[in-house]
């Protein structure tokens, strides 16, 4: 069992306790990572009660992104997100729960198009000329740099290089 098969077991398992916990109860029967970001409406429900760090930490261990990619992301400090970890049961605000949440579909997309978390680490570190020569990492502080890296990401997997 590979390193992310591991982690996706616990995300599934913490997926199904936040909804269980949380006063969501959108779904009886239950969800998996990959069905929670597959639905919309969970995904909406989910940032407006706010990720807890619990999945957050999953998440961020699942993403081949740094400490400081995340705090770049969420547009706060490294001391903050090291003091979340410490505080028992912090749930990120909506607007940053929005993010973790894009920055798992990213990371989803890529793992289906290299297969693995350093594939998918070089080509987001690499200068794509695609998207304006940057480096596709610094384009997803804002959905619609997110947007364009998942869209890059998904003609790289139907095979059209531009």
């Amino acid at each position: 069992m590979t390193r992310h098969e591991k982690i996706e077991g616990k995300l599934d398992k913490e997926i199904a306790a936040f909804f269980k916990t949380s006063k969501l109860s959108l779904r009886s029967k239950q969800v998996s990572y990959e069905k929670f970001l597959e639905d919309k409406m969970l995904i909406i429900a989910a940032i407006r009660t706010g990720i807890p760090y619990s999945l957050f930490e999953l998440i961020q261990n699942y993403t081949p992104f740094s400490e400081n990619d995340w705090a770049n992301f969420l547009d706060i400090s490294t001391k903050s997100l090291q003091r979340y970890r410490t505080s028992s049961g912090h749930h990120f605000k909506p607007i940053h729960s929005e993010k973790i949440i894009e920055m798992a579909e990213v990371t989803k997309v890529g793992l289906d198009v290299f297969g693995n978390s350093e594939k998918l680490k070089l080509w987001l570190n690499t200068p794509c000329y695609a998207l304006g020569k940057l480096k596709p990492i610094e384009l997803l502080k804002d959905s619609y740099g997110k947007e364009m890296v998942i869209a890059e990401l998904n003609r790289i997997n139907h095979g059209i290089l531009v």
